[in-house]
C-alpha cells in the first residue's frame, strides 16, 4: 500500500500568545507539538513589532529563543503587497509607497530577514486597487510589480507566496490564477486561504472552484475557516475588522474536507517542486483567528490555537493526509539519548 501524502503543519505563532512575547509564542507551539512557525508580530523586550521592523539584535534574540524551544521559521509573514497601487484618496487608510522605493526598501528588507531566519518563504499580497474599482482594470500594473518582486526574491534564492485576500486585486482565485500565469516566474507561488474567500459572499462550491483555479500555482495553504459569513455582494468590499465568526477547519462553511482531499492528490508532485527550491516540504499554516481577526493579523490564544490544531488534525486524519507532531522520541533525541 502506498504511503499517505504528508504535510508539515506550521502556524502564525503570534496568534497563540496573549501578549505576543517570543517566550509565550514558542512555549505554546512547542507544547502543541509544532516544530515550524510563521513569524509576523513578536515582542522580544522592546514592545510588539512586525517582523519587518526587527533590529539585528532582536533577530538574534528570537533566533536564540526559538533554538531553545526547538523551532524553525517556515515563512516570513510579511505585509508586502498590502499597499495601494495608485496614490488616490479612496476613503481607506491604506498606505501608498512609490514602487521603486517599495522594492528597494521593503522587499529587499523582507529578503534579508528571511535569510536571517534561514527561511525560504515570504508571504505577501497583490496590492490594493482603488476601493470600488474593478480589480481587473489594474491587472497590468499588478502583474508587472509582482513579477519584479518575484525576481528580487529569486535572486535571493527565496520564494514569494501570494495570498488570496479580500479587497486586493487578487481577491479571488480566478484572478490570482491569471496573475500567476502572466507573471510566470519560478519564485512566485499562490497561497490559498478558504476563510478569506468565504467571507466575500461566495458559496462553498464557488470557493472550491477558486481553489481549483489556483491549484496549478499553489505553494502552500493557510488554514482558517468561517461560519455564517456576512451577506455582501460576491467579491465586494469586506470590512475585515468586524469579522467575528472564525472557527476551526472542521467547523466552518468552507468545506475543508473536500479541499484537503483534493490537495492530497497533488501533494507528492508539489513537494518535489518545492524541495527543488530548497523548501523542506508542503506547509499547512494555521492562522485560525478564532478569537478575532483584522486587516493585518488575528488572535486565537494558546487555547484557541490548540483547538484549531486538533480540528485540522481531525480533517487530515479523515482524508488520509499524514503530518508530524513531536513525540517522546523527539524529546529523547533533543536530550541526546
Amino acid at each position: 500500500m502506498a504511503a499517505n501524502p504528508r504535510v508539515i503543519i506550521s502556524g502564525f505563532a503570534d496568534e497563540a500568545a496573549n501578549q505576543k512575547t517570543a517566550v509565550q509564542q514558542f512555549a505554546a507551539f512547542a507544547a502543541l507539538g509544532l516544530q515550524y512557525y510563521s513569524i509576523r508580530f513578536i515582542d522580544v523586550g522592546g514592545g510588539i513589532k512586525n517582523v519587518m521592523k526587527l533590529t539585528t539584535s532582536e533577530i538574534q534574540k528570537v533566533r536564540h529563543l526559538q533554538d531553545e524551544y526547538g523551532l524553525n521559521v517556515s515563512s516570513i509573514g510579511s505585509p508586502i503587497g498590502k499597499v495601494k497601487l495608485r496614490n488616490v484618496d479612496d476613503g481607506t487608510h491604506n498606505a501608498y509607497v512609490p514602487f521603486k522605493r517599495y522594492l528597494d526598501r521593503d522587499v529587499n528588507k523582507a529578503c534579508k530577514i528571511a535569510h536571517a531566519f534561514e527561511a525560504k518563504l515570504i508571504r505577501g499580497f497583490s496590492f490594493y486597487h482603488p476601493k470600488g474599482a474593478d480589480p481587473r482594470e489594474h491587472l497590468s500594473q499588478t502583474i508587472d510589480q509582482l513579477g519584479r518582486i518575484a525576481e528580487v526574491c529569486h535572486r535571493s534564492d527565496l520564494t514569494f507566496g501570494l495570498e488570496i485576500e479580500a479587497n486586493l486585486v487578487g481577491s479571488n482565485g480566478h484572478i490570482l490564477a491569471e496573475i500567476y500565469r502572466k507573471v510566470n516566474h519560478p519564485a512566485m507561488v499562490l497561497v490559498f486561504d478558504a476563510a478569506n474567500v468565504i467571507v466575500q459572499g461566495y458559496s462553498p462550491g464557488e470557493l472550491f472552484e477558486q481553489y481549483v483555479a489556483m491549484r496549478p500555482g499553489l505553494g502552500w495553504l493557510h488554514i482558517k475557516d468561517y461560519h455564517n459569513p456576512p451577506a455582501i455582494a460576491k467579491g465586494g468590499h469586506v470590512e475585515e475588522d468586524v469579522l467575528a465568526n472564525f472557527v476551526p477547519a472542521d467547523m466552518g462553511d468552507s468545506a475543508h474536507e473536500a479541499i484537503l482531499r483534493d490537495f492530497g492528490r497533488v501533494l507528492p508532485s508539489l513537494e518535489r517542486k518545492l524541495r527543488r527550491r530548497g523548501i523542506p516540504g508542503v506547509f499547512l499554516d494555521l492562522e485560525p483567528h478564532v478569537k478575532g481577526g483584522g486587516q493585518f493579523g488575528g488572535f486565537s490564544g494558546p487555547d484557541g490555537m490548540g483547538v484549531a490544531l486538533r480540528g485540522l488534525c481531525r480533517v487530515l486524519d479523515y482524508v488520509g493526509i499524514d503530518y508530524h507532531l513531536r513525540d517522546f522520541d523527539d524529546i529523547k533525541a533533543a536530550r541526546g539519548f
